[in-house]
């Protein structure tokens, strides 16, 4: 049941609004002025407040203020019997969800209260959709070299430098990318995500710096690419080890002019975005071989962060048996499975060529094979894709 704070001076709008609203099955709690309602906001969560903006005292432009002062996310609908359009305006640069004239039109009232509500249980619902987010991109392990990793991350992540993740497959360079982000300056920004590798070479530069219309067969009609997709995030070039020559001078030219051409166009289109890339391949050795370009090379690598392998650091997976356990039973709806000593130790003596992928997966199989407890008998005969 949405609740709802009402604060007015006048006794006989309070009731009238209480006794409607109530009727409408919504609770009500009602405030003489504004620090009497700031005092109840204090005591207990709103979903609404309705304020009066002529109050002595306090008024309610000032209660607004103090509301949003908190960070609150209760929607707050202004009214006033001597409105005019600079008030409205005022209320609405300030943070108020509308404001409603008095003596109120009750069926706009109770509309723009539901509308209001609706707006509130979105919020909340994107909080809990970031939080999840968050938690499914956490640097899990308390072992130095993924201290060291996440020391890394916050003195980076503030900064614009461009930073390149190296690492073996499945060690987890994504999730290090998407820390970076979050915790950077442009976390409000998108975070826009390229697989350099899964895209066939005469695709790539369509892919990154977008297409006009008839530019090539296919182009059927003009389409951004990831660059300008990303404007005022990051752009993540995940193994960027696999892209071709052409499309690395391209990015190149972006990284050093801040600017992209369509293909098909020859107009230059300003982007601001922070790149970020990552490759399982030995770079060093690419640029030997003229598979890459040293200049973009020295471009992206201003910092370098290094991903170990699960098999460098084996003391952390009781701690990342724990958190997929929890991840993976929370999915499936079920109680969460522990791992008995022994189990951990069978886990340790595996060779993790996959790294923390191929480890999730196992331990997605044990839950699903195994009893509340996996033992180290359950490891033995559930580890490997084939079953003994």
């Amino acid at each position: 049941m949405a609740s709802i704070l009402v604060i007015d001076d006048e006794k006989s709008i309070r009731n009238t609004l209480k006794d409607i609203l109530e009727y409408e099955k919504y609770t009500v709690d009602v405030a003489e002025n504004g620090p009497a309602g700031l005092e109840m906001l204090e005591e207990k969560p709103y979903d609404v407040v309705l304020c009066d903006i002529k109050m002595p005292r306090m008024d309610g432009i000032e209660v607004l203020e103090k509301i949003r002062e908190k960070e609150s996310d209760t929607q707050v609908i202004m009214i006033s019997g001597h409105g005019n359009i600079d008030t409205a305006v005022e209320a609405i640069k300030k943070g108020a969800y509308d404001f409603i004239e008095k003596p109120p039109d009750i069926n706009r009232l109770l509309i723009t209260i539901r509308n209001a509500l609706d707006k509130s249980s979105l919020i909340t619902e994107t909080k809990v959709l970031k939080k999840k987010i968050s938690k499914k991109y956490e640097i899990i392990g308390e072992s130095q070299a993924i201290r060291k990793v996440r020391e890394l991350i916050d003195r980076v992540a503030p900064t614009e430098a461009r930073v390149l993740i190296t690492g073996a497959n499945g060690t987890g360079k994504e999730l290090v990318a998407h820390q970076l982000h979050e915790k950077s300056n442009r976390a409000h920004g998108p975070f826009v995500e390229v697989n350099c590798a899964a895209i066939p070479s005469e695709l790539i530069e369509s892919e990154l710096f977008g297409h006009e219309k008839g530019s090539f067969t296919s182009a059927y009609k003009q389409r951004k690419g990831k660059f300008e997709q990303a404007q005022g995030g990051t752009l993540f070039l995940d193994e960027i080890g696999d892209m071709s020559l052409p499309a690395q001078a391209k990015v190149l030219r972006a990284l050093q002019e801040n600017k992209i051409t369509r293909v098909g166009s020859d107009k230059d289109i300003a982007v601001d975005v922070r790149v970020i890339a990552a490759t399982n391949k030995d770079l060093m050795e690419e640029i030997r071989k003229n598979n890459f370009r040293e200049d973009l090379y020295h471009r992206i690598s201003v910092i370098i962060i290094h991903v170990p392998s699960l098999n460098e650091r084996l003391e952390d997976i009781p701690l990342l048996a724990k958190h997929f356990s929890e991840m993976i039973c929370g999915e499936y709806g079920m109680p969460v499975k522990e791992f008995s000593d022994d189990a951990i130790e069978e886990l340790k003596k595996i060779t993790w060529t996959g790294n923390v992928r191929e480890f999730r997966n196992v331990v997605e199989r044990l839950i699903i094979l195994c009893g509340n407890t996996i033992t180290g008998e359950d490891v033995k005969a559930y580890a490997h894709p084939i079953f003994k």
